[in-house]
Order: C-alpha cells, then structure tokens, then sequence
C-alpha cells in the first residue's frame, strides 16, 4: 500500500522528468566537440574494418593461393571464390568477388586468410548507386590493395605485436 502511494507521488510530481531536465542542464553549457566531417577526419584505429582490398607481394603477384577459407567462414555467405591450378603446380583465383551488400564487415575473413591476402582497409566512405557498385571483382579488390597499400603496411605493422 505505502508503495504504490509512493509510486503516485513520485509520478504526479513527475519526478524522472526532472530528473532528466538536470542532467540536459548540467550539459547545456558545457563546451560542444563537433567534427565537421568531410573536412576534418576524427582519428582511426589500425584494426578499423572498412572497405576490403586483395593485397600483392612485392614482386607484384596476388598473395592470394586460392584455399577458400575466406569463403568458408564467412557469415554472410558474401565471398565467392573460383580457382585454377596454373602451370607451375600452383593455384590461384580466377574469381574473387565480394558482395559488399551482404557483407557485414565481421573481418572473420581477414583473420581465417593464411598468406594476408585479404584484408579490410580503413575506406569507409564509398558508395554505390545501383546494387551492382557495391559487388567488388578480383579486379575491383586489387585495385584498392594497391591504392592503399602504403596504409595497409603501415597498419599490419602497428598490429603485428598484438597477433
């Protein structure tokens, strides 16, 4: 009985909205961090999972040999992979396209690769406008690899103690 007096009173005087009426108060004035966003980038972390690229060795081969782990442990089933055997006995991947609207950018791709080859930079401002922009080829991923490879080195550098 005496608590459900207390929950009446405690709702006739309106007590939570009170409540948060002092807290916006005690915010209203305080000084405001705003990020004017195409002009000023907050900072970035190296384990930032952005738009994907395929990465190259440096004497300009695809890392990538083809053992379709990527493929397999991908949630979202976003990752299809075709290969051939090439004359010297080695596979590589005829086909490598990523579906970025499936993609959930989880980076268990990344983490399963056994040669580094896939790997997700720190491009998050891309866009499509048709479905089709977002459905990145072998050639599309390449392309990013070597565009940012610079950036990709730097950051698996930074990573590498914590791996």
């Amino acid at each position: 009985m005496i608590k459900r007096f207390k929950d009446i009173f405690v709702s006739l005087l309106l007590i939570e909205l009170l409540k948060g009426m002092a807290i916006t108060g005690r915010h209203m004035f305080s000084r405001k961090i705003t990020v004017q966003f195409p002009e000023e980038r907050t900072p970035m972390s190296p384990r930032f999972r952005g738009l994907h690229a395929l990465r190259r060795y440096p004497n300009g081969e695809e890392r990538c040999i083809a053992c379709k782990l990527c493929e397999a442990v991908c949630p979202a089933m976003a990752i299809t992979i075709e290969s051939e055997q090439r004359d010297d006995g080695t596979r590589r991947t005829t086909r490598y396209d990523i579906d970025l609207t499936k993609c959930i950018f989880c980076g268990f791709c990344e983490e399963s690769c056994p040669v580094d080859s896939i790997v997700e930079t720190r491009i998050f401002d891309y866009h499509g406008e048709k479905r089709g922009d977002l459905y990145y080829t072998k050639d599309r991923l390449l392309a990013v690899g070597d565009r940012e490879e610079a950036q990709i080195a730097m950051d698996r550098e930074a990573d590498a103690k914590y791996r």
